[in-house]
């Protein structure tokens, strides 16, 4: 028996390639004799870089950048030589994880740092970037990238005092915050930037504006009180405003624009970027469906399994590629909300949840768990 096994990671508790080894290791306990290929999945938010890089090999490459409050560290990102192909993830400078909880501040953070990775990469050599957009702690609609990237913002009022970041070039100083963008009233194109092709991978599906929107639906989770998302929101509206006015687009109601505090809006607009659903790009980026045509059964996962599911990740993509593909399908998952509509995509949902066990005690013995699951789902098989 030929068993493919393409989980995500379980969030706060194992990445994708330990979800994966383990549930081997217990379909090895009852089956000794499978065929086993492991390929750890993403679906645009954090670990799309490693999921792609675990198949595909890419060296690691560091670069100096800046953080969401404007500390300066050193970026990672992968690199596919013989392709000239940079693989990133937005949240490595402007992630929530580069902030401990009294620090999230969505006025301030900025995406400046995402830009050094950009330029960083096109000073490469790259042909081609590939972006998750995942994890943010920011709300700037991309407009800390731009200013890295060489854009000159020019407002009715000069930029409150906000977090300053030296760079070579004065006018590439990211002193402003989110708020400015209120008065917004010109921005200018660098004259000599020139960029690959870049490929946002996302796992939503925003707009940027509105009550599904960047501000109204994320900011809170970074840390914005009720008087800041009306704000923030302004400022959205007016930066989409100001770059429909002087660059003749306007991709505010893109699906996946809203993804990353709109950097997605950003990235359309600043860098002709393309967005895509992460699952898709990781997908074709590891070859999953020819791996999976070899397979006899498919095995995945994720730490919840809930509606949200449905919307773009990792767990449904790899069931609907298997049902096309007449496989057997199976999810082993931390936790589900037995939505009907989900648990339809497999022949069968095991959850590691145990009677008696805490939610952190649980998380603490995510591997255990695993292997005790995938023992169980073996032995039906």
């Amino acid at each position: 028996m030929r068993i493919l096994i393409a989980p995500d990671k379980f969030k706060g508790s194992l990445n994708a390639r330990e979800v994966a080894e383990n549930v081997a290791k217990g379909i090895r306990d009852a089956l000794p004799d499978a065929e086993i290929d492991i390929v750890p999945m993403a679906d645009g938010g954090e670990g799309t870089a490693d999921a792609i890089c675990d198949t595909r090999g890419c060296s690691w490459l560091k670069c100096k950048a800046h953080d969401p409050l404007g500390r300066e560290i050193d970026a990672r990102y992968g690199w596919i030589e013989d392709e000239k192909l940079a693989v990133m993830e937005m949240s490595e400078a402007a992630g929530m994880r580069r902030l401990s909880e009294n620090e999230r501040d969505p006025v301030g953070a900025t995406t400046f740092g995402v830009g050094e990775m950009i330029l960083d990469a096109a000073k490469r050599g790259a042909k081609e970037i590939i972006i998750g957009l995942g994890g943010s702690a920011t709300n700037d609609g991309g407009s800390g990238m731009a200013r890295a990237l060489g854009f000159r913002f020019d407002y009715e009022h000069p930029p409150s005092p906000g977090y300053g970041v030296a760079s070579e070039h004065e006018h590439e100083k990211d002193s402003e915050r989110v708020t400015d963008l209120v008065h917004l009233i010109r921005i200018e194109r660098p004259q000599d930037l020139k960029l690959p092709k870049i490929i946002a991978a996302v796992d939503v599906k925003n707009p940027l504006l509105g009550k599904n929107g960047a501000t109204r639906v994320y900011s809170p989770q970074k840390g914005a009180s009720k008087d800041q998302i009306d704000v923030l929101e302004r400022a959205l509206a007016r930066l989409a405003d100001v770059v429909a006015e002087e660059f003749g687009c306007d991709y505010r109601d893109e699906p996946g624009a809203g993804a990353a505090g709109g950097l997605g809006f950003g990235l359309l607009s600043f860098c002709g970027a393309k967005i895509r659903p992460g699952f898709d790009v990781v997908a074709e980026a590891v070859r999953l469906e020819a791996k999976m045509n070899d397979a006899d059964v498919v095995i995945t996962g994720e730490g919840s399994l809930d509606r949200q599911t449905l919307e773009g990740k990792t767990p449904a993509g790899v069931a609907r590629m298997a049902r096309k593909l007449g496989k057997k399908v199976f999810a082993i998952v931390g936790r589900t909300d037995k939505n009907r509509e989900v648990h339809e995509l497999f022949d069968r949902v095991h959850a590691l949840a145990r009677r008696g066990l805490s939610k952190e005690q649980q998380m603490k013995r995510a591997a255990e768990l695993l292997r005790e699951k995938a023992r169980a789902l073996a032995r039906d098989l």
